[in-house]
C-alpha cells in the first residue's frame, strides 16, 4: 500500500495541556486514518499507488482533486505529528535554523508573530507553514490540504488550522492554540532535520 498510518512518535497524553488525549486519540486515530484509507483507495484507482506519498501529491495537484486531498493531509500529518513533542518550542533553536530565520526572517520574534498571523488568517481549513524556497526561508499559509511542495517549495514546519486540530481544546479561540503550538510543542530538533534536507 502506498500510505501508511504511522504510529505517534509520543505517548497520548505527552502533549498535554496544550494538546489533549481526546484531541490526538480524534485527529491521528480518525482523520489521519481516514487519509490513509481513502487516499490508498484513489491511488490504486489512479495507478499511482507505487508513487512515493510527495510524488503522489505533486502529480495529483490540479489533475485529481479527491486523491490530491487525501495524500496532501496524510503527506502533511506525517510530519505534523514530528513536529511536535513534549516540552518543545520556545526560543532555544539549534544555531543554524536560528541563523536562518535571522537572515532570512528577521529573527525568532518577527518569525513568531508572522507564522502565528499566517495560521489566523488562513480562512476556513488549512495550514500555516515554514518553508525553504529558492534557499530562503518564507511563511506562507495554504488551504485545506495543500502543501508548499505544490509551489516549488520543501516545508519545514508546518501546522494544521483546521477545527478538528484545536475545537476540542481551544473551541474558536485559533490564536491562542497557535501561539501554545508555537510556545511549548515545536520539535526543533525535526524543523533542523527537514530544513537541512532541504538545504542540500
Amino acid at each position: 500500500m502506498a500510505f501508511e498510518l504511522p504510529n505517534l512518535p509520543y505517548d497520548y497524553d505527552a502533549l498535554a495541556p496544550y494538546m489533549s488525549r481526546e484531541t490526538l486519540e480524534y485527529h491521528h486515530d480518525k482523520h489521519h486514518l481516514a487519509y490513509v484509507t481513502n487516499g490508498n483507495k484513489l491511488a490504486e484507482e489512479a495507478g499511482l499507488s507505487n508513487l512515493s506519498v510527495e510524488e503522489i501529491v505533486k502529480k495529483s495537484y490540479g489533475t485529481n482533486q479527491p486523491l490530491f486531498n487525501n495524500a496532501g493531509q496524510h503527506y502533511n500529518h506525517i510530519h505534523f505529528w514530528k513536529w511536535m513533542k513534549k516540552g518543545g518550542g520556545g526560543t532555544s533553536l539549534p544555531g543554524k535554523l536560528d541563523a536562518a530565520i535571522k537572515s532570512d526572517l528577521g529573527g525568532y520574534d518577527k518569525f513568531r508573530a508572522d507564522f502565528i498571523a499566517a495560521g489566523t488568517a488562513q480562512f476556513g481549513s488549512g495550514w500555516a507553514w515554514l518553508s525553504v524556497k529558492n534557499g530562503k526561508l518564507e511563511i506562507s499559509k495554504t488551504p485545506n490540504g495543500e502543501n508548499p511542495l505544490v509551489h516549488g517549495a520543501s516545508p519545514i514546519l508546518g501546522v494544521d488550522v483546521w477545527e478538528h486540530s484545536y475545537y476540542i481544546d481551544y473551541r474558536n479561540a485559533r490564536p491562542k492554540y497557535l501561539e501554545a503550538f508555537v510556545d511549548n510543542l515545536i520539535n526543533w530538533d525535526y524543523v533542523l532535520e527537514m530544513y537541512e534536507a532541504a538545504a542540500k
